[in-house]
């Protein structure tokens, strides 16, 4: 995640410190991102000073520790220009854990697949609700409100998937309840049950 790019964007307004930049990263998006580790954002300044593409001078205070305060540099506007005009492209691959729990729920069986599908439908309903109340929330916040309304029309995509899971895996997850081998249950016992022989005294 490029959030050393979001840096560099909100040092385009003025110089910052550390724990300013925290504060408005997460007012700027808001508490569906969630929050900004300040000790991973010291990492990021670290860097971007390193690249020259930020600049660091230490202010004086009297009645507290000096701090460091970072300055956007030509470097790094022309790098955040670059990035922030160019189209994103997805990289690696589309992972979510949904799918792992559809192969294990597909490998159990239509009724744990109907089972998972049910559940991970109500919690995609539940939020939804929180994230139209958030939207209301947040109505006149607009980058806010644009990253909310990414976030309601991901999880409406996800219920979609669901229906199209439900359709597609039955008769696979059904299959492979009918492939699978029956386990004798006084086999098992008797495996379980058996002690090792030991030689005769």
């Amino acid at each position: 995640m490029p959030l050393h790019h979001a840096v560099l964007a909100l040092l385009t307004r003025r110089p910052n410190h550390g724990y300013e930049l925290k504060a408005r990263f997460e007012e700027a998006v808001g508490p569906q991102w969630g929050g900004l580790n300040i000790g991973h954002l010291y990492q990021i300044l670290e860097r971007l000073v390193r690249d020259g593409y930020v600049s660091r001078s230490q202010v004086t205070q009297t009645d507290r520790p000096d701090k460091n305060l970072y300055t956007l540099t030509e470097a790094g506007e022309a790098e955040l220009r670059s990035w922030a005009t160019t189209a994103w492209v997805r990289v690696g691959g589309f992972r979510d854990e949904l799918f792992l729990k559809l192969l294990g729920a597909v490998a159990l069986g239509p009724q744990a697949l109907a089972t998972l599908i049910e559940s991970q439908r109500q919690t995609y309903l539940s939020e939804l609700a929180g994230l139209a109340q958030q939207r209301r929330a947040h109505a006149d916040e607009p980058l806010v409100a644009v990253l909310i309304d990414a976030a309601i029309a991901h999880t409406k995509a996800d219920l979609g998937l669901l229906d199209s899971a439900a359709q597609h895996l039955g008769p696979l997850a059904t299959a492979q309840s009918a492939q699978a081998p029956e386990r004798s249950p006084s086999r098992v016992r008797g495996d379980a049950d058996e002690a090792p022989r030991g030689r005769a005294g």
